[in-house]
């Protein structure tokens, strides 16, 4: 059987894109239909909760029925999704097709699972790194090719998504080798494994118990808040601050996701290499912090990319930081559990995060709005902190 590693790069690839292109869009979008920025915010929100519910479903059906069915599913509902926002014609139908991609998400846990069945446990990472690189390249061109599109009517891109949604379909249908048999859910194992639902409160207790562990989910936790919260009001801030369109905001996107390739196509290695894990996690989320404080007084547009610099340095390094430090609190075996509770919160984080800079952009505090990740980035640099430094915290970091 040939490797699924360059069917699975592609189809992640085009995934990302379709997903990137709207990225500076969509809360534009709803604001053309009367939405207030708290309720343009809130369309992040909506799908995070239905992903939040309907992604270890999916999973769980994928472990029963095999990955490709699953992820010609959960792509034709992204598709579909897509379809929706490009023909909207009033707000309530932006959020349907929001929701629509959010009760079909799934695609990216869906690859995974697909990677981990059919690469030897030796190999399996280095196959991820195939999905990272896929990520960086699409948000590397996404934005900045979603602000272009928007040139020519809002609707554009939304639609030049849903046909990348069906390309992505066309290449998981037919260059995708054949599936072996479905796996034992309960012998899954690495990144591919059993994700928890979203209403299995036991075992996450249970894992944020173990030693070390629910401090990094915290962490998480707070990055992703932050992150979020950053990503879904930024069009809006800038939008207030600078009088900027979608294609600006797409442009310095583009620049961001540049320096993401740059950071962890080889450097993130290095780095902790020399430095550690800890140490570039407490240099994460101090890079985060002063970011953000320094974007809610940004007044020019060259204080804006040097703000955006460092941000991405911070949010390119703290990602997989706090990942790689997931991964190595649990057994091999348990890893699909461990990624899959991270993942349950960050879409917990999404779903909370953007409505909080909403309402500080609805009152046009842009100060305010870039004030709430910068804050939540200082709580992580303290937890960090006490995490390394604390005796109780010793060796748990």
């Amino acid at each position: 059987m040939r490797s699924p590693l360059l069917p699975i790069f592609l189809i992640v690839l085009v995934d990302v894109l379709g997903f990137t292109i709207v990225i500076p869009l969509l809360a534009l979008y709803a604001e053309k239909f009367d939405a207030t920025p708290l309720i343009a915010t809130t369309l992040v929100s909506v799908y995070a909760v239905c992903s939040l519910i309907s992604t270890p479903i999916i999973g769980n059906l994928s472990d029963r029925y095999g990955r490709k069915p699953l992820l010609l599913i959960s792509q034709a509902g992204t598709c579909l999704g897509f379809i929706v926002l490009g023909i909207s014609t009033h707000l309530w139908m932006v959020f349907a097709g929001r929701t629509i991609d959010g009760i079909t998400a799934g695609n990216l846990s869906t690859a995974q699972a697909y990677i981990s069945d059919h690469t030897p446990p030796e190999k399996r990472a280095q196959a991820f790194g195939i999905i990272g690189i896929a990520f960086g390249i699409g948000f590397m061109f996404g934005p900045g090719l979603g602000g272009v599109l928007g040139e020519y009517g809002m609707h554009v891109p939304f639609l030049v998504s849903a046909g990348l949604s069906a390309l992505s379909m066309v290449c998981t249908y037919t260059i995708l080798p054949r599936e072996l048999p479905p796996q034992n859910p309960e012998a899954a194992t690495g990144p591919g494994g059993r994700r928890p639902s979203a209403f299995d409160f036991a075992t996450y207790a249970e894992y944020f118990r173990r030693p070390g562990l629910g401090s990094v989910y915290v962490r998480f936790f707070l990055f992703t808040f932050a992150f979020s919260a950053f990503t879904s009001g930024f069009a809006l801030f800038a939008e207030q601050r600078f009088q900027w369109h979608a294609q600006d905001t797409g442009y310095l996107f583009t620049y961001a996701g540049f320096l993401g390739i740059i950071l962890q196509g080889g450097l993130i290695g290095r780095l902790v290499k020399k430095f550690g894990e800890a140490a570039l996690g407490l240099a994460g989320f101090l890079a985060c912090a002063v970011g953000y404080v320094l974007l809610g007084f940004a007044e020019t547009v060259t204080f804006l990319v040097i703000t955006a610099t460092i941000n991405s340095f911070g949010n390119g390094v703290l990602r997989p930081v706090l990942t790689s430090q997931i991964t190595q609190k649990v057994g091999r075996h348990e890893q699909g559990v461990a990624l899959g509770i991270s993942g349950s919160l960050s879409s917990l984080a999404m779903t909370m995060a953007p409505p909080s800079g909403g309402v500080l952009l609805k009152a046009h505090s842009t100060l305010g709005w870039a004030l709430v990740p910068a804050g939540v980035a200082l709580i992580g640099l303290v937890a960090s902190l006490i995490a390394r430094y604390s005796p109780r915290h010793e060796g748990q970091v």
